[in-house]
Formats: C-alpha cells, structure tokens, sequence
C-alpha cells in the first residue's frame, strides 16, 4: 500500500477557489491525499462556496481560512496554486515539492444579483473539479507505473 500524498492548495485569501478545491480532492482523492489549503492572506470561507460545495454533496462548512504561513517548513509532495497571485507568492517549501499552476477566475469578483454570483461560483467549481480529476488520474497512474 503507498502512502497518502500530502497536497497543499494555495490561493490569494483561502475564501473561495482553494477552499473547493481542498474539498473536492478530498471527496473525490479518497484515502490516497491528504490535502490542506491555505491563502497568501487568510480571510474567510465564503457562503457562496459553501453553499455551491453543499449542491454537490460536499460540506466545507466547517473549513477556516488559514494562511501559508501556518504550513511553513513543512513538506508537501504537491503545491497547488489556484491563482496567478498565490503562484507569484507561493514560499518555497522543503524537499521534492512538485509545484502546479492552474488559474481560475476569481468568484468572490462576480458581479451581480446573488443569483449570477452563485452561477460563477458553480463554474469556477466546476473548472476546479475538472483539473483536479485529471490530477487524480495522472497521478494514481503514475503510482501503479512505479
């Protein structure tokens, strides 16, 4: 049996993408991550995240936003940034930290009714939910080759 991979995702204030994305590898990684999210800047969880995570099963109600700064000197076997600024900011960390970069837009940003900021924040869950699925398959893949 290999051991679970530790996973930390960066964000700019850890309220919204880095928050879904923590959940979703969670819920859809299994036993084989352990995943951690945090921001350059610790805000807080967004309702609408929580509220677009519950519509897919998944809760993050009891999620805080955490900044980088609490993961330091610790090793992690990937870093993901879900944001041009935390990739920009991103610390270093030690040993053989592999480092991916995947933009995707801002929903804290939407403009709009609710109704319109909650339909990006469904998008940009989505996005999230398709990258880190193609995450999962590349690296359990990867395991079983080795």
């Amino acid at each position: 049996m290999s051991e679970r991979k530790r996973v930390l995702i960066l964000c700019t204030g850890n309220s919204a993408r880095s928050q879904m994305a923590e959940g979703l590898l969670r819920h859809d990684g299994g036993d084989k991550f352990e995943v951690e999210s945090a921001g350059v800047e610790a805000s807080f969880v967004r309702p609408q995240a929580i509220e677009v995570m519950r519509e897919v099963g998944i809760d993050i109600s009891g999620h805080r936003s955490k900044s980088v700064d609490e993961f330091s000197g610790q090793e992690f076997d990937y870093v993901i940034t879900v944001c041009d600024n935390a990739n920009e900011r991103c610390p270093v960390f030690p040993g053989k930290t592999e480092r991916i970069h995947r933009s995707f837009d801002d929903p804290a940003a939407a403009e709009g009714d609710e109704a319109a900021k909650l339909a990006v924040f469904r998008r940009v869950r989505d996005e999230i939910r398709e990258q880190l699925r193609l995450f999962i398959t590349e690296k359990r893949s990867s395991a079983t080759s080795l």
